[in-house]
């Protein structure tokens, strides 16, 4: 039985997924929701939105994740970071899986991945449950009804939570896979009921395909000024830093909170939608994600709830601290309709330092911002994993490893030669810690850095004095309205300036030590940006 619209040449029995009973094709949001319920995959919450829990899979499995080794992809792949699936294996997975999948029900959504049609990628999504439907409608853009008509994929995702891969036929891990074939043009997901490898996987396919077209694919949020799309910014961080939180500014417009392309027209966003962490959200600090929490359709996903009154406990993190909710972009007010810009202007990257020495906020020059890019700093805090007794540096290469296909450089190069072309000032924000580390100091005012980004990006910063960081060498702002001048100097928030002495060094010397995988890539001026080891 077959459902819903699609163009009729490409059903799954014309496109080599036989045998399936029941095919639902880019059913509405009420339509999954519905079947959602039916088929007791969640309930629906407060104002209309589906609460859903994941199950063991609280968040991504990236040491279940693997790229197909095909002779097409052999001298691109950048393999130290990607684990290779020999073809064989995965041309037995693929038939395991149909296999288990025939006679069952699947929904299938025909979507966009980038809002820029000149570099957009036609994926079509296969998922066993209706919620995971409803949550990629919301994170990829969908197209109209007529377009429908003459959908015609490039890529295809095959998800399927009930099925357990077997590592040693199938030449995975564990049960747990998600495994990218790009002579196939195809994902297969199994083992897990994470919607979150939906969304990654397709930013991983972007990722590997963009920079061939001169397209930067980013892992970060962006907005521009109000009524003047060419003031764009961009956001890089990894989880935690603030990216989602940052990009909302009720000031700016919204272009996207996740993933982004920068071509030479400007820069698009991937999505449709926001995938938002919810622990700890508030009406006062964060009232556009807040608000879209008891929305029609807004996926609630590994929340404690009352199940009397369906109120959501934003404190409550006993499922898991990676607690989320997926909406489409236009729930945030501010959004933009095109969900695009012009060329940015800033280039932002954020990092969470709980060892509470970085300034909140330094200016970088290109070879120092490709530094950072490749460093791509953030630190785990005492208490979000077991055994964490003290900050834990966090590098991710292009503040987004685990999606990257590509070696680091040819995404660095790329952003550097953006910005040297563009003019684009760059920035590093820390929203950790100041006055200690974690457990001694005290986080970031968010106003603070609030009123830094607001300076950096309406050029207000420009002409303040600023000081280099003897321990870092970046550039310091020495005073800006509206911000507390001790915070500048995060040496005089400590109780014990030699303290702060050895946890700065200490610091820079994890930096160094991080670096030296990239030292044989890059060039002389990188080089001499980098942070010293002390």
């Amino acid at each position: 039985m077959e459902t819903g619209k699609v163009n009729p040449t490409q059903t799954l029995g014309k496109t080599g997924i036989p045998d399936v009973g029941t095919v639902h094709y880019n059913l509405q949001e009420a339509a999954l929701m519905q079947a959602a319920v039916v088929n007791g995959e969640g309930e629906i919450g407060n104002g209309g939105a589906f609460l859903v829990s994941t199950g063991k899979h609280t968040g991504r499995s990236p040491n279940d994740k693997f790229v197909v080794r095909e002779a097409s992809v052999e001298d691109s792949i950048w393999w130290e970071n990607n684990k290779p699936m020999d073809p064989a294996a995965f041309d037995v997975l693929h038939a395991d899986m149909l296999a288990h999948m025939k006679d069952g029900e699947v929904y299938v959504n025909d979507l966009f991945g980038g809002a820029d049609p000149a570099y957009r990628l036609n994926v079509r999504v296969i998922t066993e449950l209706a919620w995971h439907g409803l949550f990629i409608r919301h994170l990829l853009r969908r197209p109209d009804i007529t377009e429908l008509e003459t959908f015609l994929p490039e890529f295809t995702i095959v998800n399927c939570p009930s099925f357990n891969a077997d590592p040693e036929r199938h030449g995975c891990r564990s049960e747990t896979v998600i495994a990218i074939s790009f002579e196939k043009k195809l994902v297969l997901i199994g083992g897990t009921s994470y919607a979150g490898e939906n969304k990654k996987s397709v930013f991983s396919i972007l990722n590997y395909l963009l920079p061939e077209k001169g397209v930067m694919p980013m892992h970060c949020s962006a907005n521009h000024a109000p009524d003047n799309v060419n003031d764009s910014a961009v956001f890089f961080g990894l989880s935690g830093t603030g990216k989602t939180t940052l990009s909302a500014d009720p000031e700016r417009t919204l272009i996207g909170d996740d993933e982004h392309g920068w071509s030479d027209e400007g820069i698009f966003n991937f999505e449709g939608g926001c995938y938002a962490k919810t622990i700890n959200l508030s009406a006062e600090a964060e009232p556009e994600i807040y608000a879209t929490t008891d929305k029609f359709a807004t996926v609630i996903e590994n929340m404690v709830y009352d199940p009397y009154t369906k109120e959501l406990d934003f404190a409550d993190d006993s499922l898991t601290p990676n607690m989320r909710c997926a909406y489409p972009l236009d729930y945030i007010d501010n959004a933009s309709e095109t969900s695009r810009g012009g060329v940015p202007k800033n280039v932002i990257m954020l990092t969470c330092d709980a060892f509470g020495v970085l300034p909140p906020i330094v200016r970088l020059t290109p070879a120092q911002a490709m530094y950072h890019f490749l460093s791509g700093f953030t630190a785990k805090v005492p208490g979000t994993e077991k055994g964490v007794v003290e900050p834990i540096p966090t590098f991710s290469t292009c503040f987004g490893a685990p999606f990257m296909p590509r070696r680091p450089e040819v995404y660095g190069n790329l952003l550097r030669k953006k910005i040297a072309e563009t003019g684009a000032s760059c920035w590093l924000v820390n929203t950790g810690w100041t006055g200690g580390p974690k457990g001694v100091g005290s986080r970031m005012p968010i106003r603070a850095t609030r009123a830094l980004l607001s300076a950096a990006l309406n050029g207000s910063m420009d002409d303040r004095e600023f000081r280099v960081d003897p321990n870092f060498g970046f550039e310091v702002p020495i005073s800006v309205k509206g911000v507390a001048k001790v915070l500048l100097d995060p040496r005089q928030t400590w109780s014990e300036g030699a303290e702060y002495d050895v946890q700065a060094a200490k610091l820079a010397n994890m930096f160094a030590d991080n670096f030296k995988q990239y030292e044989p890539f890059v060039d002389d001026e990188v080089l001499a940006a980098a942070i010293k080891a002390q």
